[in-house]
C-alpha cells in the first residue's frame, strides 16, 4: 500500500495542461500525499512526459464513454460522455484512500486535511445542492466497488449522461444519510456560481480552498501576455465572461512560470500552441504582412491597441444578459465594479 493521493484524469492535451496546473497548485502548497493522473490515448507524448515531472504516478486507461447525447444535450455539453472514464479511479487499489479532482480544479491552500474524511464525500453542487459536485470527492478504492459501479452503468445509464449522474445515483444516500460526507462549498467554489450570492461571497470567498472552472470555458481556452502579466483574447463564448478573473489570472501565472518550461522542454523543437504569448511574438506579429500564415505556437493576440473598442451595451441589453446567466464579469459586471456600485447606494 502506498497510503494516500491525490487523483485526476485528463482525457486529451488541453486537460492534460489542466491537470499539471493542479498537480503544481498541490505541490505549492505541500501536500505530503501522492499525486496520480490517469490518462486517456489521446493524450501525446510530449504532454506525458511533463505530467510524468509533476505526478507521482501517471497511468493509461481506457476511454469511457456514455454516449448519451440526449442526456447531455440537455446540459449543452456532449463533450461531458467521456467523464465516465474517472470511473477507473476505484481501481488504484495499491492506495487506501485517495481524493480525485477534476483537471479544471486548482488548489488554493493545503487541502491534505480531505483525507480525514471517508468515501463519499463531497461538496453539493451549485445547480442542485441535493447533488454532490463530482469534480472534488473523497473515495477508498475497491474493485469490488469499481465493479459495481461498472454494472450500475450497465443496467441504469446516467441521468446526465456523465459521472456525476451516475455517482449520484449510486451513492444516493449523500443528501440525507450523513453529514460529515458534505464538504464545505470552499472545497469546490464554482468559478462561475459566486456571484449568485455575492454577501456571501464577500464574506465567505477568501477561505476558499478549490477553486472549480465548471462550465465549456476553461482557463486554457484564453492566452496569456507573459510581458504584462494579463489574461488576453477572452473567447467569443458569452460563458467566457463568467470566470471569475482572480482566478483566471492565478490559473495562468502558475500555468506559465510552473508548466511551460516543463512542456517547452517535452516539445523541443516540435512547435505548440502554449497559449503564452511572449514580447517577441508581439514583434512577429507587427512586421509579418497581411496574409502572411502565422505560425501555431504560441497562440499571438493582437497588438496593444489594434484591437476596436468594445460596443457599448444598453441597460436593457445588460438586463437580459444578466437574466440569461451571461454577465461579463471581466468587463462592466466584475467583482470590483459590482462593489462600487453597492458602496455607492448604500452611502
Amino acid at each position: 500500500m502506498f497510503g494516500e493521493a491525490f487523483v485526476t484524469l485528463a482525457t486529451n492535451d488541453n486537460y492534460a495542461k489542466g491537470a499539471m496546473v493542479l498537480g503544481c497548485s498541490l505541490r505549492e502548497h505541500r501536500t505530503t500525499r501522492k499525486l496520480v493522473a490517469l490518462i486517456g490515448p489521446h493524450v501525446t507524448e510530449p504532454c506525458r512526459e511533463a505530467l510524468h515531472s509533476i505526478f507521482d504516478e501517471v497511468r493509461s486507461v481506457d476511454i469511457m464513454d456514455s454516449g448519451d447525447a440526449a442526456q447531455l444535450a440537455l446540459m449543452q455539453r456532449p463533450d461531458l460522455g467521456v467523464t465516465l472514464t474517472k470511473l477507473h479511479c476505484w481501481t488504484l487499489t495499491h492506495y487506501d484512500k485517495c481524493v480525485f479532482m477534476d483537471a479544471d480544479t486548482m488548489a488554493l491552500s493545503n487541502i491534505d486535511e480531505l483525507f480525514e474524511r471517508e468515501e463519499l464525500s463531497a461538496a453539493p453542487d451549485p445547480g442542485w445542492p441535493d447533488c454532490f459536485n463530482s469534480g472534488v470527492f473523497v473515495f477508498r478504492p475497491s474493485v469490488e466497488t469499481h465493479e459495481k459501479l461498472l454494472t450500475f452503468c450497465a443496467d441504469n445509464g446516467s441521468f446526465d449522461g456523465g459521472d456525476q449522474g451516475i455517482l449520484n445515483s449510486f451513492f444516493n444516500t449523500w443528501a440525507t444519510a450523513d453529514i460529515s460526507k458534505h464538504l464545505p462549498f470552499v472545497y469546490n467554489l464554482s468559478s462561475i456560481a459566486i456571484y449568485s450570492y455575492l454577501p456571501a461571497f464577500k464574506h465567505y470567498g477568501r477561505d476558499a480552498k478549490v477553486v472549480h472552472f465548471l462550465g465549456k470555458t476553461k482557463p486554457w481556452c484564453y492566452s496569456y501576455d507573459a510581458q504584462s502579466g494579463e489574461v488576453v483574447n477572452r473567447p467569443q463564448d458569452p460563458e467566457s465572461g463568467r470566470l471569475h478573473p482572480d482566478y483566471l489570472q492565478t490559473w495562468w501565472r502558475m500555468y506559465a512560470t510552473s508548466v511551460m518550461p516543463l512542456l517547452q522542454r517535452a516539445y523541443g523543437d516540435q512547435p505548440f500552441n502554449s497559449g503564452v504569448l511572449e514580447a517577441s511574438c508581439q514583434e512577429k506579429l507587427q512586421q509579418d504582412k497581411p496574409g502572411d500564415q502565422m505560425p501555431s505556437s504560441p497562440t499571438i493576440a493582437p497588438p496593444t491597441g489594434t484591437a476596436p473598442s468594445p460596443r457599448r451595451v444598453s441597460s436593457e441589453e445588460r438586463k437580459q444578459r444578466w437574466e440569461a446567466g451571461q454577465m461579463d464579469y471581466l468587463g462592466d459586471d466584475s467583482f470590483a465594479n459590482i462593489e462600487r456600485k453597492l458602496d455607492s447606494f448604500l452611502k
